[in-house]
């Protein structure tokens, strides 16, 4: 095989990922809000520190503390496997897992972004910010 080649079953299972966590972090964000969170992801694969696929950077865990901690919250969560999905905003989330994944479609201000919260939580933390799209804040690193 050559360097960097992906197989069609590999990229289905990476769209596939990529769509589950555009939907489940952000299906009711604008479209600009889906392509930020699926950038992150994108950016986090490309840093080379949380994972080595599109499917590992979305469910990575890590331990701190005796406690396991996911990079996206809904992975940690059990309750998007019983909650019904909505298939229009199931749909646009797919649109745009294929523009980022398949036709490298990027909003230019996130280049850096690495991390996001929903603005109705404060983390503190320490992490210069980069936007806010939707009800996201991204951040990138120092």
């Amino acid at each position: 095989m050559p360097a960097g080649y992906v197989s069609a079953t590999e990229k289905i299972r990476s769209l596939d990922c990529l769509t589950r966590n555009i939907y489940w972090e952000a299906a009711s964000e604008p479209f600009e809000g889906k392509v930020a969170v699926a950038q992150v992801t994108m950016n986090r694969l490309a840093s080379g520190r949380f994972g080595d696929s599109v499917c590992g950077v979305i469910y990575q865990k890590n331990v701190f503390y005796e406690k396991v901690i996911c990079q996206f919250s809904w992975v940690c969560e059990t309750t998007h496997k019983t909650r019904p999905v909505h298939q229009p905003l199931w749909a646009e989330s797919e649109l745009v897992a294929k523009k980022v994944l398949l036709e490298n479609f990027r909003l230019p201000s996130l280049k850096g972004a690495l991390y996001y919260h929903a603005d109705y939580v404060s983390p503190g933390w320490q992490k210069p910010k980069i936007d806010k799209i939707g009800h996201h804040i991204f951040y990138g690193e120092r």
